[in-house]
Parts: C-alpha cells; sequence; structure tokens
C-alpha cells in the first residue's frame, strides 16, 4: 500500500489561455478512500488522470509512498484504473476480461485462475465468469471493471465517476459495494464523481474542487457542518443550503425588515455584505407573530419519512427558493404562508465578496 502525495501538480493543455489544474497539493494517506467532487470542469478527472499518468504534469511533482512518479510511464506506476464506460473487452468472457492484465504482464496461468476466481467471489460475479459483457447489467459491468482492478493487486485504485451510467438504485446498492470492498482490501483509492452525496456517503475525506484549485479537503462531516467558504456551502449538501444576502447590522445580519442573530464569533468579523446559510434541516417553524421569515409554500416534496417545502419569500436578499425540510406528518399546503427561525448557532456567515467564513 502506499500514501500519495500531490506538490504543486499543474497541469496546462495547449493552447488554453489558463491551465485546467494550476498547481495541486494534496496527500492522500495510506489506505485512505478519498473522494475528489466538484462540479463538471472543476479539474478532479485530470487530477485523476494525472495521479494515472493519463496526463501529462507540466510541473510540479506527483509520489506513490516515496516514489517520485511524475515521469514514470502509466504502465509502471502499479495503479489499477476503473473507468465510467466499464473499457471491457466486448469478445471476451468476465473471467478472460478480468485476467487480461495479468496474461499481459505474463502472470502464471495457474495463479491468474486464483487471483480471478477469488475477485469474482468478492463481487459475487463467479456464476458469469463464461459469460460476455453483452449478456450482464450495467451494475454486473461495472463489477467486471472492479474485478480487473482487483486481480491486480496495485497499490492504488483510481476510479473516474465509475457509477454515472447506472440507474438511481443500482447506484446506491454499488456504492455500498464499493465503499465495503476499499475497506476490506484496505487499497488506497482516489475516487472522482460530481455527485456529492456519493462523496459524502463513501469518502473517508473528501477534497472539493473549483477551477482546478482545492476549496476545502475534510471528512465529510465537517464539510458539511463547517464549510470553509461559499462554494463549498452552496455545493455540500442535498437538498442545497439556503444562502441569503444581507447586511451586518450591530452585531446581526439585516435581511430587508428582518434581522438574523448570528453566533458571537461571526458577529464580531462581519463588516458590510454578508451572506448567511441555513441548512433547510436547521429551520424551526413559528406562529406569525413570532417574528419568522415568511415563506410562501410553492412545491412540498414527500419521501415518506420527512419531506422538504420550497417556498418563496418575497423578503429582500432571499434566494428564489427557500428550502425547509419538514416531518412527513406536518400537514403543509402548497399556496399556504409559512412563518420560520432557527437558532444563531446553526446560521452560517460569509463575508459576500471573498466568500470566506466568519462563522466559528
Amino acid at each position: 500500500m502506499a500514501t500519495i502525495t500531490f506538490e504543486k501538480a499543474q497541469r496546462w493543455y495547449p493552447g488554453a489561455d489558463s491551465p485546467a489544474v494550476p498547481g495541486i497539493d494534496l496527500k492522500i494517506e495510506d489506505g485512505e478512500f478519498m473522494v475528489l467532487v466538484g462540479p463538471s470542469g472543476c479539474g478532479k478527472s485530470t487530477t485523476l488522470r494525472m495521479l494515472a499518468g493519463l496526463e501529462e504534469v507540466n510541473s510540479g511533482h506527483i509520489f506513490i509512498g516515496d516514489r517520485d512518479v511524475t515521469k514514470v510511464p502509466p504502465k509502471d506506476r502499479d495503479i489499477a484504473m476503473v473507468f465510467q464506460n466499464y473499457a471491457l473487452y466486448p469478445h471476451m468472457s468476465v473471467a478472460d476480461n478480468m485476467a487480461f492484465a495479468l496474461k499481459m504482464a505474463k502472470v502464471p496461468a495457474d495463479e491468474r485462475r486464483k487471483r480471478v476466481d477469488d475477485a469474482a467471489k468478492i463481487l459475487g460475479l463467479t456464476e458469469y465468469l463464461e459469460r460476455k459483457p453483452k449478456a450482464l447489467s450495467g451494475g454486473q459491468r461495472q463489477r467486471v471493471a472492479m474485478g480487473r482492478a482487483i486481480v491486480r493487486q496495485p497499490q492504488v485504485f483510481c476510479m473516474d465517476e465509475p457509477l454515472s451510467n447506472l440507474d438511481a438504485k443500482m447506484r446506491v446498492q454499488t456504492r455500498t459495494d464499493i465503499a465495503k470492498l476499499q475497506s476490506d482490501l484496505g487499497v488506497t483509492t482516489v475516487y472522482v464523481t460530481h455527485d456529492q452525496v456519493e462523496a459524502m456517503t463513501m469518502g473517508d475525506r473528501v477534497a472539493v474542487m473549483k477551477l482546478g484549485e482545492l476549496q476545502q479537503v475534510d471528512t465529510p462531516l465537517r464539510l458539511y457542518d463547517k464549510p470553509a467558504n461559499l462554494f463549498v456551502a452552496g455545493f455540500i449538501g442535498s437538498p442545497q443550503m439556503n444562502l441569503m444576502e444581507g447586511v451586518a447590522d450591530n452585531g446581526e445580519v439585516k435581511l430587508g425588515n428582518y434581522h438574523v442573530p448570528v453566533d458571537p464569533t461571526a458577529a464580531k468579523k462581519m463588516q458590510g455584505n454578508v451572506t448567511v446559510g441555513v441548512r433547510p434541516e436547521a429551520w424551526r417553524i413559528v406562529g406569525e407573530n413570532d417574528g419568522g421569515l415568511p415563506v410562501t409554500v410553492t412545491v412540498v416534496e414527500e419521501l415518506g419519512a420527512d419531506g422538504f417545502v420550497y417556498g418563496t419569500s418575497g423578503v429582500e436578499g432571499t434566494p428564489h427558493d427557500i428550502i425547509i425540510r419538514v416531518s412527513a406528518r406536518d400537514s403543509v399546503q402548497k399556496g399556504e404562508t409559512l412563518y420560520v427561525t432557527t437558532d444563531p448557532a446553526k446560521v452560517h456567515v460569509f463575508d459576500t465578496e471573498s466568500g470566506a467564513r466568519l462563522s466559528e
């Protein structure tokens, strides 16, 4: 197994006005499951491909363990890649697909067969070993691609959006399988996704990227509870955080004619324009005369155990949609007006200009 270290690793595509990845610094611990997440074009796949040797590193270094692999060919990096489109050979059986890399490496036939059988047992593929990929479902094909990576017994797994071709139910099942598998094998894994729910449920740590730069690298819970800036606050969480633009006013934030109390740490730092964030579950419904923010309900999303209410406020600085999490047993009707408030400790405060977090 091995640690992975990026030292100011940069990728600048020929003819581009700016680098896709300006210079990333990131350390991934031995056996860690690290997820790179961000919107399309943020540089996460480029970063992964630099690690795998599929993209040139224009400056900086990448280490696997103590070995500088910046200029090492992909085949010599001891990395196994799992692609979005499975990349299986259609004319080969499942067993032959899984054993192909071992065959190329001239691993003896008995050893190949044993490794394939062991991997198939782990992945529940034993009964499909003689089938061709076209006779498998999407989830089974993805497991074959995982098996092909496992049999190589690499130091590092690289996974580039491996679940994006699966339907919603299969995705949930397969992400659980991958997380358990990685934990059992203990192989250092770098996983790329644009789906922040996937990132939050799978990663030991999550690296949030924007325009090729790291915004925050932390555990999923800390990303959720203490986003470092406005971008992370808006990106992490499903549904996303309610972000409202106001003005600092005597230790509170003024939204139109409403005042939002904030924690003392933020109150001391606030100046001028600030943005406050409230998670959907942090709202509390109060009576009409209790000073809450008015929200006119436009959509009620029933999810069984709970639900989400989407509404508009009309108060200056509030977003187009305010999202409130409610109990499924709260009978909220479209068109009615709710009044909501929250506790100062649950309000996230950011500087509107710089995006920096001001709360503790």
